[in-house]
């Protein structure tokens, strides 16, 4: 569009979801008024089997990295990886304050010290249910209750009007850990007036509720106390109420907990820093889990995605220095399977089962609730809010879709379908997509950010799948072969059968290289490519794969090239 989001606008509010639109995870929303933006939550996923050696994806945020003057924070309103993992990645381009309540500002201090960055970003807390200004917003935070500490909903107030940013959360009578979703203010902000709603689409294909964390528990505790070996309780690390759940269930059935993951070290430190989980005696070390009898231990893992390099994971694997599970042993995993990981855990889920040792899953018995609104839930939350405009967000397209012809059902005026990238304008009392601008995913590569669909990961999918050959040619100054060309393949056949095909590879380098017109051939980059083109059929005739093809050129009497 022709006004580029800027103060020549100032009667409009604009919203921009750079990641978490047709997707679940990397959320990263972005709202602008009188030409100033604030982001809202910043997060990551995770790699799957598409993205060979990726454990960390981003959104791009090259569009409000170019408005870094205009950026005047990042609000935080919940401490899940898809919410705040991204920002210390993302921060040294951003270079903004963060604000966030207590236990969001206790995890996020310990990923920012992890990442060099203690005590260089400005961490601003906030209190629950408060009140502040960011720049041109007037926000309120509404608590709600989610699968974490001290979830909120996020009131934006504006001159163009007010949009309530639901980001996680659920109607939970129990929730164990917080407060319950603050019904009364919602029905306040509903009777003042609302013009949009940015609402959590996970659940909207699921009809009923979400379930309590309350009513879990009760479950957990009578399931644990039925086991008569070693228990193992794979859940998300940063589900305080599940990890008091597992603790309640242990000390029921007679058994100790331990905390088996680094990451769950972190949310318990975090907790108890804020006054979570007080009522509960310490967890146990994973060394001091392994002096216990096999009846008298639960171990609460990392790992209920098939994270390779987790706890559980290197337990099934039978590489974990301190754990070990037998056959007669029981895995319970408390969660649910998150779009993406399905074969990550059926590889790990098998490997459990081969050993002999029992899987229960939400499938066997009453083992996990969601953290976020099924329809019974997404019906009630419209009914006390009432929006003009209803953007759903944080699910993939078929969440979207349903939840839109939710919102429709329920009155809603506009219900904006959007995906990433999608620029909403909302003035006037009405919502439109007005523009759509560039975005795209980073892959966190040791101390680098590598676009996803960049040349680097493409070449290295590429290889993944395909494999790779390296034909080496060495050529006099006017291009004749002065050495026999040499072709390395790798991934693509047993080696018998690579040395078998080898001649006819090496032949097809040289007549490529014969068959140049003598200035092509003192032309490097022509040789290279003509050695590419030479090799591709027959590679391809030999081993049905069009694998990555580099080549080694060596002038005599030159550099290397």
């Amino acid at each position: 569009m022709a006004n580029p989001f800027g103060a020549e606008d100032p009667g409009a509010l604009y919203f921009l979801a750079l990641g978490g639109a047709g997707e679940i995870g990397m959320n990263l929303n972005l709202y602008g008024y009188g030409g100033e933006w604030l982001i809202v939550d910043c997060g990551v996923s995770f790699g799957d089997d598409t993205q060979p050696g990726i454990e960390v994806v981003m959104p791009d945020p090259g569009f409000i990295v170019e408005r870094r003057d205009r950026l005047r924070g990042i609000l935080a309103t919940h401490a899940h990886e898809d919410h705040i993992g991204a920002i210390p990645y993302l921060w040294r381009r951003l270079r903004c304050p963060v604000w966030a309540t207590p236990f969001t500002a206790s995890v996020l201090r310990s990923k920012l010290a992890e990442a060099g960055l203690a005590g260089e970003v400005e961490i601003r807390i906030v209190p629950m249910s408060s009140r502040f200004s960011i720049g041109p917003f007037d926000l309120e935070l509404i608590t709600v209750a989610h699968s974490i500490p001290e979830p909120n909903a996020v009131v934006l107030r504006t001159g163009a009007g007010t949009v309530l940013h639901t980001a996680d959360w659920k109607f939970d009578p129990e929730p164990l850990v917080g407060a319950v979703s603050d019904e009364e203010a919602l029905r306040r902000l509903g009777e003042e007036g609302v013009l949009a709603m940015v609402c959590d689409s996970t659940n909207a294909l699921r009809p009923g509720r979400s379930g309590s964390e309350g009513e879990l528990r009760r479950s957990l505790v009578e399931l644990v106390g039925g086991y008569k070996g070693r228990v193992a309780f794979a859940c998300f690390a940063s589900n305080v109420a599940r990890l008091g759940s597992a603790a309640e269930a242990a000390a029921a059935s007679g058994r100790e907990a331990a905390l088996i993951g680094r990451s769950l070290w972190r949310i318990d430190k975090a907790a108890r820093e804020n006054g979570y989980l007080a009522d509960l005696p310490r967890f146990l070390t994973e060394d001091e889990a392994g002096y216990l009898p096999r009846d008298k231990i639960l171990l609460v893992c990392t790992g209920s995605q098939g994270e390779p390099r987790s706890a559980l994971a290197r337990i099934a694997r039978e590489d974990h220095p301190n754990i070990v599970l037998e056959k007669g042993d029981v895995v319970i995993f408390s969660s649910r399977i998150i779009p993406g990981n399905e074969k990550a855990i059926g590889r790990l889920q098998n490997a459990l089962a081969r050993r002999g040792i029992e899987i229960v899953t939400e499938l066997d018995s009453f083992v996990h609730v969601s953290g976020h609104p099924a329809q019974e839930e997404l019906l009630r939350m419209y009914q006390l809010i009432r929006p003009k405009v209803a953007i759903p967000i944080h699910g993939e397209a078929r969440h979207i879709a349903a939840h839109a012809r939710l919102a429709e059902e329920c009155q809603v005026g506009e219900a904006l379908a959007i995906e990433n990238g999608e620029v909403v304008r909302l003035a006037s009392g009405r919502g439109a997509v007005v523009d759509k601008v560039a975005v795209g995913r980073l892959a966190a590569e040791g101390t680098m950010l590598l676009p996803l669909s960049g040349a680097a990961l493409k070449q290295r999918r590429r290889v993944a799948f395909q494999g790779g050959a390296t034909a080496t040619i060495v050529l006099s100054r006017d291009g004749r072969l002065a050495a026999p060309a040499q072709v390395t393949v790798i991934g693509l056949a047993e080696e018998d059968e690579i040395e078998e095909a080898m001649p006819l590879l090496c032949d097809a380098v040289e007549r490529a290289v014969a068959d140049l017109p003598s200035a092509q051939k003192r032309d490097d980059e022509a040789v290279r490519e003509a050695v590419r083109r030479g090799l591709r059929r027959p590679l391809f005739e030999l081993f049905r794969k069009r694998p990555l093809i580099d080549v080694t050129l060596v002038r005599i009497g030159g550099r290397k090239r």
